[in-house]
């Protein structure tokens, strides 16, 4: 039977219907929540094994204090740079919902494996050797499972919002602090559960517990499939990477091109008004042979690279709760009652505690109050928050150099008395509120700014920050470790930390993040906002 222009048209609104009615029953905050559930079971399970994971290495695999905080930094840079892979996957291949279920399904895996391994016997030399292998084989099939979860999950769940309607816009931006704020209750819930099951009851069941969490996530995942909005920005575009590596390409081909032919090759490049487009001018001699948005989409992930270096000192001290905070507690009196100990790695606790009662007094007070001023739709720029958190995070590492100070000077004194573990409370907390700023911001950051098809990478350059933080720490403190205990001195990481010297790597991390946040700021002044009504 033929179709006449007429029927076709009819079909053609139908079909429209059929993706506005879908696009109102889809998606939204029904979605959202969703999405917050399955971060919250599959932070538990990835908390519940690196929250402690320094006291299983110096204790049941008996390496030294320097060599696992070196370890747990490479586990966790890898876990965090992995995701430009999985990202580059998801974006390129996959799609981001099948990339979910895939990793999420070896996440789960690595996570079993781990469990079994610290069921292994060590009482001979070769069960250990085994026990070990197991064990880092285990961990970092986590990571991979990670790498491809991580930069999907976060950038699917703000895809159940039009950042394009305002109402929308306005719950996108508060979908990352509900995110955080979900996150967190879980880790502190993991935080005071798994690590006490693991050092007092059983490292195999305080692993295994996890094991369970994160196939509950995949469930809750699965769970969701008819509600969710899916993106087709994509449909009949090339591969995003291949447009913007051909803008580079052009743009190195036509340098020596005069700039006259350059603009008669595409006049409009003359009349952009987007600040962002005098910015980065020769990558305009791409205009040639390269559409006008391929070259903006181009500038915008250039424009990504001063940001992200710049935040690097910030997660090099972001990286030290986990490893050296959690050693200097062990070395404190933690006993709340008699013959009951807090297990050193709960007192991160305080830093979930602080983001929960933080975040809805940032979203529900500051933001309205801040956006009456600005009339944007998240209250402050998205730099801005940045870089207070970027502040207090230097105003962390200075409190806790005092405190290790103070701790040292009394275990010397008199190496009877301890002093209490509530005072490393002050660094948690402002390490908490920092990362309300600064860990949510560059979430939300590194979501809008990128090209949309391009979402996944741009969550993955936000994890790969923490990554080379990581990366950084390890590499800082083995490089210290060796030259302050040469010629027979103490190292600063010495294992007994009383002889120790942690408050100078303190003072040195505050002095480079006091570097790093001066440049954050010479840097994100100039900032263009690829999308100059959303910021």
């Amino acid at each position: 039977m033929a179709i006449t222009r007429s029927s076709a048209n009819e079909l053609g609104n139908t079909t429209e219907g059929f993706h506005e009615i879908r696009e109102n029953t889809s998606g939204g905050w029904r979605s959202a929540r969703l999405i917050i559930a399955v971060e919250m079971a599959e932070r538990f399970a990835y908390f519940g094994i690196a929250s402690n994971l320094i006291m299983y290495l110096t204790g049941p695999l008996g390496e030294s204090t320097a060599a696992a905080a070196a370890n747990v930094n490479a586990w966790t840079g890898t876990v965090s740079f992995l995701p430009l892979l999985g990202g580059f996957v998801a974006d390129s291949f996959l799609g981001r919902f099948r990339t979910i279920v895939i990793s999420s399904s070896l996440y789960i895996l690595g996570l079993g494996l781990l469990s079994f391994s610290t069921m292994i016997p060590s009482h001979r030399k070769d069960s250990n050797q085994l026990q070990v292998t197991l064990f880092f084989c285990s961990l970092y099939l986590v990571a991979i499972g990670q790498g491809g979860y991580k930069p999907c999950i976060k950038v699917f769940g703000a895809d159940q919002f039009d950042g394009n309607d305002l109402k929308e816009a306005k719950d996108k931006s508060s979908f990352f602090n509900w995110l955080m704020f979900g996150n967190c209750i879980s880790i502190l819930t993991t935080r005071l559960v798994s690590t006490y099951i693991q050092e007092n009851l059983s490292w195999s069941l305080g692993f295994g517990i996890p094991s369970v969490s994160m196939l509950l996530a995949l469930f809750l995942f699965l769970l969701g499939t008819n509600s969710y909005r899916f993106s087709t920005e994509r449909e009949g575009k090339k591969n995003p990477f291949a447009r913007i590596s051909r803008v580079f390409m052009e743009a190195l081909k036509n340098r020596r091109q005069p700039d006259l032919d350059i603009a008669n090759a595409n006049e409009t490049l003359l009349l952009l008004a987007h600040q962002s487009s005098k910015q980065f001018r020769f990558l305009d001699r791409a205009a040639i042979s390269c559409e006008l948005a391929e070259i903006e989409e181009a500038k915008a992930v250039l424009r990504l690279i001063p940001i992200w270096i710049t935040c690097v000192v910030y997660t090099i001290v972001h990286a030290q709760a986990p490893t050296f905070f959690t050693k200097q507690g062990a070395t404190m009196d933690r006993s709340i009652s008699p013959g009951l100990l807090v297990p050193a790695a709960t007192l991160q606790s305080f830093i979930n505690l602080s983001v929960v009662v933080f975040i809805p007094i940032y979203d529900r007070l500051l933001v309205p109050f801040a956006r009456s001023f600005t009339q944007k739709p998240s209250g402050i720029t998205m730099l801005q928050r940045i870089g207070t958190g970027i502040f207090l995070s230097i105003l962390a590492m200075v409190v806790a150099a005092l405190v290790e100070t103070k701790r040292l000077q009394t275990a010397r004194d008199d190496l009877t008395i301890s002093m209490s573990v509530w005072w490393l409370v002050p660094q948690y907390v402002i390490f908490g509120v920092s990362d309300v700023f600064t860990m949510v911001g560059l979430q939300e950051f590194f979501y809008d700014q990128v090209p949309s098809e391009l979402r996944s990478i741009g969550m993955a350059l936000n994890l790969s920050i923490y990554g080379a933080g990581n990366f950084l720490s390890s590499f800082m403190i083995s490089v210290i470790d060796k030259i302050t205990s040469q010629y027979g001195q103490t190292s600063w990481f010495d294992n007994d930390l009383n002889l120790a010297h942690l408050d100078y790597f303190y003072w040195l991390l505050a002095c480079l993040s006091f570097i790093g946040f001066a440049s954050y700021l010479w840097f994100a002044k100039s900032y263009a906002y690829n999308r100059p009504n959303t910021f």
